[in-house]
C-alpha cells in the first residue's frame, strides 16, 4: 500500500493516537479526512500538517450513527473517493464491574464498538464497488486479555476484533484489507478521559499510561503495518507478554490479572 494521494479517513483525530496518525499519513502524502467532536482541535491538527489544503476537517460524533451517511457523502463530494478508514476513536473505563452502571457499559460499547462497526458498514459498499480499500482498526492488548477495572473496555475491544476478523474472511477476495492494531500502554490522555462507574471522568494520569510508548512512535508503526497490509500487529512494552501468556499459559495470565491494581 502506497499512501501517496490516497484518501484516508481518521476518527478520533483531535488528540493522542489519531493526531499522531494524521501527521504520519500527511508526511506520506496522503489526503486525509480528520474527524472528532472538537472542531477547533481538528483545525489545529490540520494547520500543523505539511499540506493543510489536503486535509478535510469533518467533525463527527461516532455515536451519532444516523449522521454517517451524510458525513461520508461530504468526503465523496470533496475527494471523489475513499481508500482507507482508520477506526481509532475510543474511550476507556476505570471501575469494577459491580460499581459500573449499565449506561457506562453501553456508552463504552457505542463509542468503541458500535461506532466503528457503523462506520465500517457505511464505507464498505464503496470499497466493494471499487474492488479495493483498507480498514485499520485500533484495538488494544485488552482485546486479547481481560484485566480488572476495564470490563466494558475489554469487552468492546474483544468485540471489535471479532467483528473485523469475520469481515476479513468475507472480503479478502474482494481486494479489501484489514489491519488490526493492538497497542499496550500509550502515553496519551486516555486514562484522564476514562469513565468511572458513575460516568464521571477518571481524571487521573495512570502511571502505566504515563510510562507507555509515545503516540508518535506508535503512529509510525501503524503506518508501516498498514503499508505492508499486516493482518494484526502489537505495540508496547512488557504488557505485550500478556498476549502470549494468555495464548500459551492462560492460567498464569489469569493469576497475574487477579493481582493487577488500577493505577
Amino acid at each position: 500500500m502506497d499512501y501517496r494521494d490516497k484518501v484516508v479517513w481518521i476518527t478520533g483525530a483531535s488528540s493522542g493516537i489519531g493526531e499522531a496518525l494524521t501527521y504520519a499519513f500527511a508526511q506520506e502524502g496522503a489526503r486525509i479526512v480528520i474527524s472528532a467532536r472538537r472542531a477547533k482541535e481538528l483545525e489545529r491538527v490540520r494547520q500543523a500538517c505539511p499540506a493543510p489544503d489536503q486535509i478535510l476537517v469533518l467533525p463527527l460524533d461516532v455515536t451519532a450513527f444516523e449522521s454517517f451517511a451524510g458525513a461520508f457523502q461530504k468526503i465523496l463530494n470533496h475527494f471523489g473517493k475513499l481508500d482507507g478508514l482508520v477506526n481509532n476513536a475510543g474511550i476507556s473505563q476505570r471501575s469494577k464491574v459491580v460499581d459500573t452502571s449499565l449506561e457506562v457499559d453501553q456508552q463504552v460499547m457505542n463509542v468503541n464498538f458500535m461506532g466503528p462497526v457503523a462506520l465500517t458498514k457505511t464505507v464498505l459498499p464503496h470499497f466493494l464497488a471499487r474492488g479495493t480499500g483498507q480498514f485499520i482498526v485500533i484495538s488494544s492488548v485488552t482485546g486479547k486479555v481481560g484485566i480488572p477495572y476495564r470490563s466494558a473496555y475489554c469487552a468492546s475491544k474483544h468485540a471489535l476484533q471479532g467483528f473485523h476478523e469475520a469481515l476479513r474472511a468475507e472480503v479478502h477476495d474482494a481486494g479489501i484489507r484489514i489491519t488490526i492494531v493492538c497497542p499496550g500502554y500509550v502515553a496519551t490522555q486516555v486514562s484522564i478521559n476514562a469513565l468511572k462507574g458513575d460516568g464521571s471522568k477518571h481524571a487521573i494520569m495512570d502511571q502505566n499510561t504515563a510510562e507507555g510508548i509515545s503516540a508518535t512512535i506508535l503512529a509510525q508503526g501503524i503506518l508501516q503495518a498498514g503499508r505492508k497490509e499486516k493482518a494484526e500487529v502489537y505495540f508496547g512494552k512488557k504488557e505485550l507478554a500478556g498476549i502470549y501468556l494468555m495464548r500459551f499459559a492462560p492460567s498464569i495470565a489469569r493469576r497475574i490479572a487477579r493481582n493487577i491494581k488500577v493505577r
